[in-house]
Parts: C-alpha cells; sequence; structure tokens
C-alpha cells in the first residue's frame, strides 16, 4: 500500500500525528509551527473534478508498468493506492504516480507543487494482508 500527501496539509508535528522513518510520531507544536513558516505557498487540497483528474491519471499510469491496482482513494488531501506488486523499485513508482497526477492537474490549468516530499508504504506478504490493505482504502473512498 502506497500513501503520499498533498502539500502543506499534513506537517510534521500535526495533532494526527505522522510517519517518519517507517515510525508513527505524536504531536508537537514548535516542530508543526517550524513546518508552517517554511511553505513556500499555499497548502493543496483536492477537490470534486481535480481528485478524478489524479485517480484517472494514476490508473492510466499503472498501465505503464502492467500493475494491478486493486483500490485507490485520492482524498483532499491524501493518495492511498492497495497494488499488487511489479519488479519495479517501489521509490520509481510512486515518483511516476505523483508525477502523472501532478502533470494531468497542470493540463487542466493547475499550477504550483502538489505533493509533498516522500511516500509511506506498507507491505503485504500475503493474501489476507493485502485484503485488509485494499478493505482501508475502500474505506478512503
Amino acid at each position: 500500500m502506497l500513501t503520499w500527501t498533498t502539500y502543506g496539509t499534513w506537517l510534521q508535528g500535526g495533532e494526527k500525528g505522522f510517519v517518519k522513518d517507517g515510525e508513527v510520531r505524536g504531536e508537537n507544536v514548535a516542530l508543526k509551527m517550524d513546518c508552517e513558516e517554511k511553505l513556500k505557498g499555499a497548502p493543496v487540497r483536492l477537490r470534486g473534478k481535480a481528485k478524478e483528474i489524479v485517480r484517472e491519471a494514476i490508473l492510466e499510469a499503472a498501465k505503464h508498468f502492467k500493475q494491478n491496482i486493486r483500490a485507490i482513494a485520492v482524498c483532499s488531501n491524501h493518495v492511498h493506492i492497495a497494488c499488487e506488486y511489479v519488479e519495479v523499485p517501489i521509490g520509481v513508482l510512486v515518483g511516476y504516480y505523483k508525477n502523472a497526477g501532478r502533470k494531468a492537474l497542470q493540463k487542466s490549468g493547475y499550477e504550483g507543487k502538489v505533493w509533498t516530499r516522500g511516500y509511506d508504504k506498507r507491505y503485504c506478504f500475503d493474501e489476507k494482508s493485502l485484503c485488509a490493505r485494499v478493505d482501508y482504502v475502500k474505506g478512503h473512498i
């Protein structure tokens, strides 16, 4: 399962917590304030048509790798994808999907940064854990 966030919406130190180096960390007001001061633009929230544009762009990009996307949720401030394994480095896949979404938004008139740097990955080593991730992602649709 892959997850990444839109620019400026899920800052380190926020009350929801955040993931760093695979570890979930809690609220840290000073860290959040520092992150807010470093923002170079307004936080990005995807709404209505923008969500669909990103979703379709990612699904189309997955065809390039012949990757089966089992579930995808494009939310206002993050994206979740439950996908099957392909022999491509995970960072390459995520970069390709993020670029596809950004380029599709640009074609529709959006300008500026869309995504935060990085992503979270959760590996599934059996069908049961994959189904649990698929259910989790579908719960965000």
